[in-house]
């Protein structure tokens, strides 16, 4: 259980006492974790959780009679029963559990839209997209024929919807990002499903940076399928969801064969199972599960209005910060305005490559991404190969975003810039 309650603002000191990994240090210094948009850490409750199954319960889930097989099956739909509070579904049969967004999206591409897109039909992406919310449905348009329409990105960092309704006009499906990974963006999800439901096209979400920083409710968002993987939100990795209302879910196909995902096999054919697990063939990751209602509960304890005030709070002061210090010498992609973003800093230091600049701050145990982020297209937007990304999240505060200014100054003195 968390060491903070959902009243008043975040403890930070009593939320990093909960995360074992932030007692170590490396190259002798206090680890200063920054990463947490490619994969937050871990409480010790989720640890617990996990360890405690392995010990005590650990079974095949659906299958067995006997007490432990019952114990685990109870814990895993428990699991399943919070993600789906977690996100206001109205039903935990709506939530598919996959082992990460991936997955989840690669099944809504080939299930759905193996069924449902052909010659003739149009899916509108942005140009923000993570690889995830772009691969799939290309591979699957090489397949059936039907179009890509693209939403562009403006030099603030948000969506230009100046020409949504021409894009989405014939279109089946408008599938974007609830929050850049890249540059914090927060789109307007409610507006954008809105605009596809007049269309006459449903609405996807990666909600992958969206679900463990801001208070969630599909039915407010509007959304029709919406995805996240647990390992960015105090879970373990191996752990996603796909949530979809109830009635676009019973209409799609299975996505792989084998057990459990069916309720009769014959010579002549199968009868798929019904929802959730039609869509979770074979054994699934159970602690992992389990592993994940243990996150849910930890974030429900220190409050998702809490968490989003800690996070708009420490991004003003890291964007604040970082200007006074470095000015023009540091761009920070993304909004200016901290409450219209999350806690994702893709930065440019000077004229360094920004794998040089990671390698700097690591040894200053600076831990920070550098890459393209899984985010091409947008890397081409922007006009730079690759950025060095900082990114906060409930066991970050003040000080982890000074020693960040201090190992970026250290990388302009190592490079005598």
């Amino acid at each position: 259980m968390a060491a903070v309650t959902t009243e008043g603002p975040l403890d930070v000191a009593a939320v990093q006492a909960d995360f074992p990994i932030l007692g170590r240090t490396v190259h002798g210094k206090r680890l200063v974790y920054l990463d947490s948009a490619a994969s937050s850490q871990k409480p010790r409750a989720v640890l617990d959780a996990m360890d405690r199954y392995y010990e005590t319960t650990n079974a095949n889930v659906h299958r067995g009679v006997y007490e432990i097989a019952e114990q685990a099956t109870a814990e895993m739909e428990g699991a399943r029963a919070k993600v789906a509070d977690f996100i206001g579904a109205p039903s935990p049969t709506e939530v598919v559990f996959t082992k990460n967004f991936t997955e989840a999206f690669n099944l809504l591409a080939r299930s759905w839209g193996g069924a449902n897109l052909g010659p003739g039909d149009a899916v509108v992406l942005s140009h923000m997209e993570h690889h995830s919310n772009i691969v799939p449905w290309q591979i699957l348009a090489a397949e059936k024929g039907f179009e890509l329409r693209w939403l562009p990105v403006d030099a603030e960092g948000q969506l230009e919807l100046g020409d949504l309704d021409r894009l989405l006009d014939g279109a089946k499906l408008l599938a974007v990002t609830a929050m850049s990974n890249v540059l914090g963006t927060l789109t307007p999800v409610r507006h954008l499903a809105d605009a596809a439901h007049a269309a006459g096209a449903l609405l996807a979400v990666d909600a992958c940076q969206y679900v463990p920083h801001v208070p969630t409710d599909v039915g407010e968002l509007g959304a029709d399928f919406l995805a996240f993987s647990g390992h960015k939100m105090c879970g373990p990795t191996g752990i996603g969801a796909l949530w979809g209302r109830a009635e676009l879910l019973e209409a799609m196909p299975p996505f792989l064969g084998g057990g459990e995902m069916i309720r009769d096999v014959r010579l002549d054919g199968f009868t798929p199972n019904e929802l959730p697990w039609k869509f979770e063939a074979g054994t699934p990751p159970i602690a992992e599960t389990i592993g994940l209602g243990a996150a849910v509960d930890y974030l429900e304890a220190l409050g998702m209005d809490a968490v989003r005030e800690h996070e708009v709070s420490l991004t003003a002061y890291a964007l604040r910060t970082l200007h006074e210090r470095f000015g023009d010498r540091l761009t920070v992609h993304g909004p200016a305005e901290p409450a219209a973003r999350g806690g994702v800093l893709s930065m440019a230091l000077a004229d360094l490559h920004p794998h040089d600049v990671a390698q700097v701050l690591d040894q200053e145990a600076v831990c920070v991404r550098a890459g393209h982020h899984c985010a091409k297209p947008l890397m081409r937007v922007l006009g730079v190969g690759a950025t060095a990304r900082a990114s906060l999240y409930v066991y970050n505060d003040e000080r982890d975003v000074d020693a960040l200014a201090d190992a970026l100054d250290s990388a302009l003195a190592f490079f005598a810039l």
